[in-house]
C-alpha cells in the first residue's frame, strides 16, 4: 500500500494498479500531516492487507461518511463522493499540493456535493457470531465497497479551500459570584426593620391579652362584660393559651434579631452551593466572602466624604434602639421607658449603676460598653475633622475670597522689593490685600515675608501653596476677582523661566470666568516676549527684566546720577506717573497745561483719538479734545489738581548751543544674556570712533557666536569698535593689564555664570569695584599736597579720598542685586549703582496699578523717542539769577523738553515734582536739571 504522510493518497492510483496498469504509478508527493490510527492489530492489517490487494487509500473521516456505522476492529475510511468525478476521479494535476515555499498554487472551485445516503444499519450486525468465513466474507465485501469508494476520492488543491475545523465548543459558562452588594445590605436592613417591627407589634398585641386576661381572672364577674366575658373563654379555651400566657414571648425580639443572620448565612451557604455545582478548571483565586464585604466598605467610606459620620449615626441609633428593646424585655418598664434609659446609658456610662437585677444590669452594662466605644469613636472623627481643617489652614489649601486684589503668581527674589512697593502704593486708599500663590510651603512663605522688617501700612499678604499651572489652584486664591495678577519670573534659566511663565499665561487665558484685571508677566529673555503677547492678547503687558536693567546701566553710564533718578520716579515713596482724565481742562493748550498744575508736572498725552496712544512730550500748540486724559508726574494719585493759570516771567534763553558727541571709551565687566541687546544700545548712543572694550572669561570665539546667535551684525557696527580681553575680573593681576585709568565709563555686570546666586554676583561686584578703583587710584596722580601730619601708615579716610578722586575721572556702574549690598557701595561713594532687582520690582507694581504706564517705560527706556536727561543749568538760566521753577518750565520749552526736577550743586539727590513751583529761587550754574527730551 502506498501511504501519503499525511494519511492521504491518489485514488486514481489505487484504481489504475488494480486494474489495467502493469506497474503501480508512482506516489505524488504529498503535504506532512499528523493522522491517527485506532484500531485492533488485527483490524490494522486487515487493512494494510486491503490497501495491497485493493490499493485502499485511508484520508481523514468527512461529514459524509461519518455517519456510517463502525465495523469492530476495522479503520473507517472517510471519503468525498461527488457525483461529477472525472474519469481520473476528478483529480488533476494542478489539484495537488507540492510542499514549497512559494505555497500552493490556485484551484478550481469545488461544486457542491451531494448529500449521501448511509449504509443500512443492518450491515454491522451481519456476522454477530465471529466465524472466520463470514468474517473473510465479511472483509472481502467490505474491501470491495472501500475500493468503490477510494475510486471518488479528491484531494484538496489548496491548503486554504480544507475543510475548516469545527469550532471548539465554547467553555462552560462559569456559576456567576454571589456578591453582597450594597443592594443586597440594604435589602437585609429592611427584612430586618420589618420583622423586627412585626414581631414587635405581635408582641406588644400578646402582652395586651396577657393583661386582659390577668383583668378578667383577678376581678369579679361582675366587673366585666358578657363580650369580654365570651372572648376571654375563647382565648383560655384556644391550645396556644399556654404559650400566649407564659413568658416565652419575650424571646420574639431574639428572634427577629437572628433573621438576618440566618438570611446571610443562607445566602451564603446558597452561594457555595452555587459554586460547587459548577465549579469549573480557573486560575482565579477565589475572593472570600468576608474580603469582599471589607472592599465594599473601604470603597464606600473612600468615595464618600461623609460616611464616617452616617455610618456612626447608624451605629449609634442600633445601638440605642436594641439596647432600649433588651431593656423592655428584661425589664418590666415601658417600651418608651426602655428607650430613654437606652440613651442616657450611651450618653452617660454611669447611668447603670441603679440597675437591679442580673438580666437588666447585663444589659446595661453592655449599652453602656458600646456608648463609650460609639463616644470615643465620635471624640476620634471630631479630632481628626478638626486637625484636618487646621492643617488645611496651615498649609495654605483653603480658598480666599476676596474681591480686586492684587495676585502674584510665583516667588522669586524680587518678591519682597515688590511687596514693598505695592504697601506703598495701597499706603492712600489705607492698605489692600496682596495674595501669593507659589509652589512653597505657606509657613515658609510667611516666614520669609515676616524677616523683611518693613510695615505693610495696612496692607495684608495672604500665601497660599499651589501651583499656578492647575485651574483649581487658580480659582482657590479668586483668579477671577483680581484687578491685576504678576507673574514673576523663576530662578532657572532665560528660556525655562519664559516657557514656564507662558504656561501660566495659557493656564490664565482658559479660566472660564474671565478676567477682572490684567497680566504682568516678568520676562527674562527679549526674544520670547512677542509669543507671550501673542497668547495673552490685550490683556499681557510683559516687562523684559534684563532689558530694562541693561539698558538703564547704559543711560546711567554715560549720564552719571540717572540711576537715582529712575529709582525715585519708579517707585511709589515719591513722584510716579499717573494718568487722568481733567474735562475741565478740554480745549486748553498743553502750553497752558503744563502750568496749570501746582502739584504736579504734566509729560504727556493719552490721546483718544489714537486708541489710547501715550504722546510723549507734545507740542505747546496741541489743543485737548474730549476724551484725553493727561499724564503727570506725582506724589499720588489724590494729590494734585488743576488750578487757575498762574503767572510766570519767562525771561531769555541763554544761547547755548547742545555740546557735540564726542568718541567715548567704555568698559563691560562679564557677560550676560542680552549683552547683544546692550552693544546695539550703545551703538545708537555713542558718536563714531567710540570703543568697547569687554573683558570677560569667555572665549572670544564663543563671544562671537552668541552675539550672532543673538541677531547682532558685528560687520556692521559703524559707531563703536569691539575690543575683546579675557580674563577673570577678581583676579588682581588680570585687572592690571587693562588701561583703567583711560575709560570714561565702567559697567559692572552680573556675570551670567554667577546669576542665579544674588549673595556670590553681588560680592563678585564688590570685589571688582574695590580693585578697579584701587587699581585707578594708583594710576591717577592725587590732587592731595604732601603734608607734614600724613603718616606713612595705612590711612582709611586718605584711601577713600583716591577712590573718590578716581571715581571723578571715571564712571563705575555696579549691577546689584540686593538691596543689602547697596549700603556698602553708598556710604564710600566711589560708585554709582544700579539695583536691577528693586528697579524691576518698582516696575512690575507700577504697570500692576496702572497697565498703560508700560508704554511710558517702554518709551523711555528705548533708543529712539523721548528720553529722560541730566542738564546743566547753564541751559536754562544765567549766574546768580533769580526765577521760579515755573519760569525755567517755560523756557524749557523752547528747547522742546519738559523739566521734571533739579538737584542743587551741594546736594547728592535730586527733587522730582518740586513744591511750591512758583516760589522764587536763586539758582547756580553748577546745579542740574532732570528733563524729558526728545532724542536725537
Amino acid at each position: 500500500m502506498a501511504e501519503s504522510d499525511g494519511g492521504e493518497a491518489d485514488p486514481g492510483a489505487g484504481r489504475a494498479a488494480g486494474a489495467d496498469d502493469p506497474a503501480p504509478r508512482t506516489q505524488r508527493p504529498q503535504l506532512a500531516k499528523s493522522r491517527t490510527i485506532s484500531g485492533s492489530a488485527a483490524a490494522s492489517a486487515e487493512i494494510r492487507r486491503g490497501g495491497r490487494d485493493g490499493g485502499i487509500l485511508a484520508r481523514r473521516s468527512s461529514a459524509a461518511v461519518a455517519a456510517l456505522p463502525p465495523v469492530p476492529g476495522r479503520l473507517t475510511v472517510a471519503v468525498d463522493d461527488p457525483s461529477h468525478a472525472a474519469p481520473n476521479a476528478g483529480v488533476l494535476d494542478r489539484d495537488w499540493c507540492y510542499p514549497s515555499f512559494l505555497g500552493p498554487h490556485a484551484s478550481r472551485p469545488r461544486p457542491p456535493r451531494q448529500q449521501q445516503t448511509p449504509p443500512p444499519a443492518s450491515a454491522a450486525r451481519r456476522n454477530p457470531s465471529g466465524n472466520p468465513a463470514t468474517t473473510r466474507r465479511v472483509a472481502a465485501s467490505q474491501r470491495d465497497e472501500e475500493k468503490s469508494l477510494a475510486s471518488v476520492v479528491k484531494q484538496s488543491a489548496l491548503l486554504g479551500e480544507r475543510r475548516p475545523l469545527s469550532p471548539p465548543p465554547p467553555p462552560p459558562t462559569r456559576a456567576r459570584r454571589f456578591d453582597l452588594s450594597p443592594y443586597c445590605l440594604l435589602l437585609l436592613l429592611v427584612v430586618t426593620a420589618t420583622s423586627s417591627s412585626l414581631a414587635f407589634w405581635q408582641w406588644m398585641k400578646v402582652l395586651g391579652l396577657q393583661k386582659k386576661i390577668r383583668s378578667c381572672s383577678g376581678g369579679g364577674a361582675d366587673a366585666v362584660d358578657s363580650e369580654e366575658t365570651a372572648e376571654t373563654s375563647w382565648v383560655l379555651g384556644d391550645p396556644g393559651s399556654g404559650f400566649v400566657t407564659s413568658e416565652s414571648w419575650k424571646l420574639a425580639p431574639m428572634l427577629a434579631l437572628a433573621i438576618p443572620i440566618f438570611l446571610f448565612k443562607y445566602a451564603e451557604q446558597l452561594r457555595r452551593k452555587k459554586e460547587n455545582s459548577s465549579r469549573t478548571r480557573s486560575t482565579e483565586e477565589e475572593v472570600p466572602l468576608e474580603k469582599r464585604i471589607a472592599y465594599k466598605v473601604d470603597v464606600f467610606f473612600s468615595g464618600h466624604p461623609y460616611a464616617k459620620l452616617l455610618a456612626l449615626l447608624i451605629a449609634t441609633v442600633i445601638l440605642i434602639a436594641s439596647g432600649g428593646i433588651a431593656l423592655y424585655s428584661v425589664s418590666g418598664s415601658g417600651f418608651l421607658e426602655a428607650i430613654w434609659l437606652s440613651w442616657t446609658f450611651v450618653a452617660d456610662s454611669g447611668n447603670h449603676a441603679d440597675q437591679v437585677g442580673l438580666g437588666p444590669r447585663i444589659v446595661s452594662v453592655s449599652i453602656s460598653a458600646g456608648g463609650m466605644l460609639v463616644f470615643a469613636t465620635m471624640l476620634g472623627l471630631v479630632s481628626d475633622a478638626i486637625s484636618e481643617k487646621v492643617d488645611s489652614w496651615r498649609k495654605g489649601k483653603s480658598e480666599v475670597i476676596e474681591v480686586n486684589h492684587i495676585l502674584i503668581l510665583g516667588w522669586s527674589d524680587k518678591l519682597g522689593s515688590l511687596l514693598k512697593q505695592l504697601a506703598i502704593a495701597n499706603k492712600s486708599i489705607g492698605g489692600g490685600v496682596v495674595v501669593v500663590l507659589a509652589e512653597r510651603d505657606k509657613e515658609e512663605m510667611e516666614m520669609d515675608i515676616g524677616k523683611l522688617g518693613f510695615d505693610f501700612m495696612g496692607t495684608s499678604v495672604i500665601c497660599r501653596s499651589g501651583s499656578p499651572l492647575i485651574l483649581a489652584d487658580l480659582k482657590k486664591v479668586s483668579v477671577s476677582k483680581a484687578r491685576a495678577i504678576i507673574v514673576l519670573a523663576s530662578d532657572e534659566n532665560a528660556d525655562q523661566s519664559d516657557a514656564r511663565a507662558l504656561r501660566v499665561v495659557l493656564s490664565l487665558t482658559g479660566v472660564k470666568e474671565g478676567l477682572r484685571g490684567h497680566i504682568v508677566v516678568e520676562m527674562s529673555d527679549l526674544d520670547n516676549e512677542p509669543l507671550v503677547k501673542l497668547v495673552g492678547g490685550e490683556l499681557i503687558e510683559t516687562v523684559v527684566a534684563h532689558d530694562v536693567i541693561g539698558r538703564l546701566m547704559i543711560q546711567c553710564a554715560l549720564q552719571p546720577g540717572l540711576a537715582q533718578i529712575w529709582e525715585d520716579i519708579l517707585g511709589f515713596e515719591n513722584a510716579e506717573f499717573y494718568i487722568k482724565r481733567w474735562p475741565e481742562l478740554d480745549g486748553m493748550r498743553f502750553g497752558d497745561v503744563l502750568i496749570s498744575f501746582p502739584d504736579a508736572v504734566p509729560c504727556g498725552v493719552k490721546l483718544a483719538s489714537r486708541f489710547g496712544s501715550i504722546l510723549m512730550n507734545p507740542d505747546d500748540d496741541y489743543v485737548l479734545r474730549e476724551g484725553d486724559e493727561i499724564l503727570v508726574i506725582a506724589e499720588d494719585d489724590d494729590t494734585y489738581a488743576p488750578a487757575p493759570l498762574p503767572e510766570v516771567h519767562k525771561g531769555f534763553l541763554p544761547n547755548v548751543p547742545t555740546p557735540p558727541k564726542y568718541p567715548e571709551k567704555i568698559l563691560f565687566c562679564g557677560w550676560r544674556r542680552d549683552i547683544h541687546d546692550m552693544i546695539m544700545v550703545l551703538e545708537a548712543f555713542l558718536a563714531p570712533g567710540s570703543e568697547l572694550w569687554m573683558f570677560n572669561e569667555v572665549p572670544e570665539k564663543a563671544r562671537e557666536t552668541k552675539l550672532t546667535d543673538g541677531g547682532m551684525d558685528i560687520l556692521g557696527l559703524t559707531n563703536i569698535k569691539l575690543v575683546h580681553k579675557e580674563g577673570n575680573a577678581v583676579i588682581r593681576r588680570h585687572l592690571e593689564s587693562l588701561p583703567l585709568e583711560t575709560f570714561d565709563s565702567i559697567l559692572i555686570l552680573a556675570d551670567e555664570s554667577v546669576e542665579d546666586s544674588i549673595v556670590q554676583s553681588d560680592s563678585r561686584s564688590l570685589a571688582t569695584l574695590l580693585l578697579i578703583r584701587d587699581v585707578q587710584s594708583k594710576r591717577l596722580p592725587s590732587k592731595e599736597s604732601k603734608s607734614p601730619l600724613h603718616h606713612n601708615g595705612f590711612s582709611h579716610s586718605s584711601w577713600i579720598r583716591k577712590m573718590q578722586h578716581a571715581s571723578d575721572k571715571s564712571i563705575i556702574i555696579s549691577e546689584i542685586l540686593d538691596s543689602r549690598t547697596r549700603n556698602l557701595v553708598s556710604v564710600s561713594k566711589i560708585s554709582d549703582y544700579v539695583l536691577s532687582n528693586e528697579l524691576v520690582s518698582m516696575a512690575l507694581a507700577m504697570v500692576a496699578e496702572d497697565k498703560q504706564i508700560n508704554r511710558v517705560l517702554e518709551e523711555l527706556f528705548a533708543e529712539e523717542g523721548n528720553e529722560m536727561c541730566i542738564r546743566s543749568a547753564e541751559f536754562y538760566l544765567y549766574e546768580q539769577e533769580e526765577l521760579s521753577f515755573l519760569d525755567i518750565m517755560v523756557r524749557a520749552r523752547e528747547r522742546d523738553e519738559i523739566v521734571i526736577g533739579y538737584r542743587l550743586a551741594n546736594t547728592d539727590e535730586a527733587i522730582i515734582n518740586p513744591e511750591h513751583k512758583s516760589e522764587i529761587k536763586k539758582w547756580s550754574l553748577d546745579d542740574v536739571f532732570v528733563v524729558i527730551a526728545k532724542g536725537d
